[in-house]
């Protein structure tokens, strides 16, 4: 068998050419899968910043499939050659593995293995299940929650994986939590079920592939794991993260820390609830401990309380917790002697399954105890520690602890880019400003040494794409006049295109307002509105918004990146105000804080640049075809009148640029 490139592949009478009758040549393409293919032979870290269109799944799949088919084992290691690919987006993960790599495998004359690897919660573990149907009684308030325990038990019969995606509707919480596969309550090859266990025939799959289809959130929780000796991915040759401008909010996440009191809640209800009489102690006749369960929750009630207290007594912190030990722990060593009373129960058992159940509380216990006096005595270095407190409902108020680093670049130097041969991180959006550069992304994940490519769009935007800016708008620091024009040109523009909008905001507050303000004139005007703050799954919004023949979409955050209208029915994106992060959230300010003590300017380092991109990901909704067309409004003044607007508008694809007049028409 011959060795093959990337453009006897790829090229222009390549095997994808051949294969496909309206197949279009795209040299950035071409040229992406050079520099990838090049990156992984040479054991070096790159940056590809590619515009939408270029089709980057298939510029790293092939390298990826290339190097894997052509060397398929690590000699040295005796074992397969492994590249992961992670994504952050669901969507992004199923066009891999259902559309590309079956393309791929078809056109590519070389075996090579791929598999979707999921976290070991999305799998149903059939001993827990069969436990769990045994103690129904004693387990379940509800009637749904058994009707629910009683369609899984049919449905394990059927399916062929066993995960959660195979499952044709979404368990509830408390079901699910008792029938996945866990780490903590596993037997092992001791399992009766072992040998036909879901869980571990997918772990074989992953253990033997050599493509590995992951999330950003699953890849960082692994590497937060090899911390302490323990992983959920196989050894890999190189990492290819696609949508890598996400990469330092899923790091700072999985490397930190978060705990809730709904969490202490939901585990103490598990064990006893002493309001319904059921739970795993009731299900074993243990008193003693169920007296204490009841005394676990008592002092849960005092701890979160007093937290919550400190919250509202100092506004001004937003929440940030600057110094330890801010409220004494009455709760660590009340479930620490809680789960020494479970783990001992569970020693007398038997019965391995039953024993195991226990023994797998009195660890999930253990760890909160653990994770809450972490939190309190701030142990995790350099980090930024607060609180938030949700909304009343029931009793008392939901109390949420977390930490996250100030800078997750050390962490991914040392633990990611010295310890991986090949790095390879791709999006539409890495760079900032006109000269492309990718200083501010390179600092932000701590990446020194890499290289860098930039790629265009092969889309043409001077004929495709207008952006229309609105001269005269109130500046949005004076709020009242600011929201009130912000409708007034969001009735005109949607108005234009008759509805076939996305209204972006940089607040829920901003989107509820204007939701309502507009809600009867859109109805008169027959465009159908799906708001973001109507609580509708973003899935499901984004669906119904494609079906629908006139429709407005108002969408904060989530919004603005990873969604996907091609077509006739996106036609315009409005962006409501240039999308700065508010730097009240503690994170923010720590990090702002942090380049401050080091000399530097936040605004110009980190709050301008990241703006920049998040407006870069929300222009980029509007062309997602050869064949879209369409205006992106623009109703914030200062891209106009403060000097840093030009370093957004550098940013943006080149296309004709209408200035229009908030007060009337169009501007010469």
């Amino acid at each position: 068998m011959g060795s093959y490139s990337v453009n006897d592949i790829l090229g222009p009478d390549g095997s994808i050419a051949r294969r496909l009758p309206r197949y279009e040549l795209r040299q950035q393409q071409l040229d992406m899968a050079d520099a990838v293919a090049a990156a992984i032979e040479n054991k070096r870290h790159l940056i590809v910043e590619a515009g939408t269109g270029v089709g980057k799944s298939f510029a790293y799949l092939v390298p990826a499939i290339l190097a894997v088919g052509q060397e398929p084992r690590d000699e040295e290691e005796d074992r397969p050659r492994r590249i992961i690919v992670s994504t952050h987006t669901i969507a992004l993960q199923e066009q891999l593995i259902q559309k590309d790599l079956p393309l791929l495998n078809s056109v590519i004359p070389l075996e090579f293995t791929a598999v979707l690897a999921k976290g070991r919660g999305n799998y149903l573990s059939k001993r827990r299940m069969g436990a769990a149907l045994s103690r129904t009684k004693t387990l379940f308030a509800k009637d749904e929650e058994e009707h629910q325990l009683d369609h899984i038990r049919t449905w394990s019969k059927e399916t062929s994986d066993g995960s959660l995606s195979d499952l044709e509707f979404r368990p509830l919480g408390s079901v699910w939590d008792e029938v996945h596969s866990d780490s903590g309550n596993c037997l092992g090859r001791n399992c009766p079920s072992y040998n036909d266990c879901f869980y571990y025939k997918a772990r074989r799959r992953v253990q033997n592939a050599q493509i590995i289809i992951v999330n950003h959130a699953l890849f960082f929780s692994d590497l937060a794991l090899r911390r302490s000796g323990v992983n959920l991915l196989p050894k890999y040759d190189a990492v290819i993260f696609d949508e890598a401008h996400t990469i330092e909010s899923v790091a700072g996440d999985h490397l930190g820390l978060s705990i809730t009191s709904a969490q202490i809640d939901y585990t103490l209800n598990k064990l006893f609830n002493d309001r319904t009489n059921k739970g795993l102690l009731m299900h074993h006749g243990l008193t003693e401990a169920m007296q204490q369960v009841v005394h676990c929750q008592f002092r849960a009630q005092q701890f979160f309380t007093e937290i919550d207290a400190w919250l509202a007594e100092n506004p001004q912190s937003s929440g940030r917790v600057r110094d330890a030990e801010l409220v004494p722990n009455v709760l660590t060593p009340a479930l620490a002697k809680l789960a020494a009373q479970v783990k001992n129960a569970g020693e007398d058992m038997n019965d391995d399954s039953q024993r195991q159940d226990l023994t797998s509380m009195s660890d999930r216990l253990y760890l909160l105890a653990d994770g809450i006096e972490s939190w309190r005595t701030q142990k995790i270095e350099d980090a930024v520690y607060w609180v938030e407190s949700s909304q009343q409902r029931g009793p008392y108020r939901r109390v949420k602890l977390s930490a996250a680093p100030v800078d997750v670049g050390p962490a991914l130097r040392s633990e990611l880019f010295q310890a991986v041969d090949s790095v390879i991180m791709t999006s539409a959006t890495l760079a900032v400003g006109g000269g492309n550069s990718f200083d501010f992304f390179k600092s932000r994940v701590g990446l020194t040494k890499s290289e860098t490519f930039s790629l265009g769009s092969p889309f043409d935007y001077s004929e495709q794409a207008k952006l229309i800016l609105v001269n005269e708008m109130p500046d949005p620091s004076d709020r009242k006049n600011y929201d009130k024009a912000v409708v007034e040109m969001i009735r005109r523009y949607v108005a234009r295109t008759q509805g076939r909008a996305f209204v972006l905001f940089t607040s829920y507050e901003m989107l509820r307002w204007a939701a309502s303000s507009l809600t009867r004139w859109l109805s008169q005007e027959g465009i159908e509105l799906f708001s973001q703050s109507d609580g509708m799954p973003r899935s499901v919004m984004v669906e119904k918004f494609k079906q629908s023949e006139k429709a407005v979409l108002f969408g904060t955050d989530s919004f603005w990146q990873g969604v996907d209208v091609p077509g006739d029915a996106l036609q315009n994106v409005i962006i409501t105000k240039l999308p700065f992060s508010v730097p009240d959230q503690p994170l923010l300010q720590a990090r702002l804080e942090r380049i401050k003590e080091q000399g530097g300017q936040p605004f110009g380092q980190y709050q301008l640049p990241e703006a920049v991109i998040k407006l870069r990901q929300g222009f980029g909704r509007l062309i997602r075809t050869q064949e879209d067309s369409g205006i992106v409004v623009i109703l914030d003044p200062r891209v106009k009148t403060k000097s840093y607007g030009k370093v957004f508008l550098k940013s943006l694809p080149d296309c004709p640029i209408v200035n229009e007049s908030y007060k009337g028409g169009a501007f010469a």
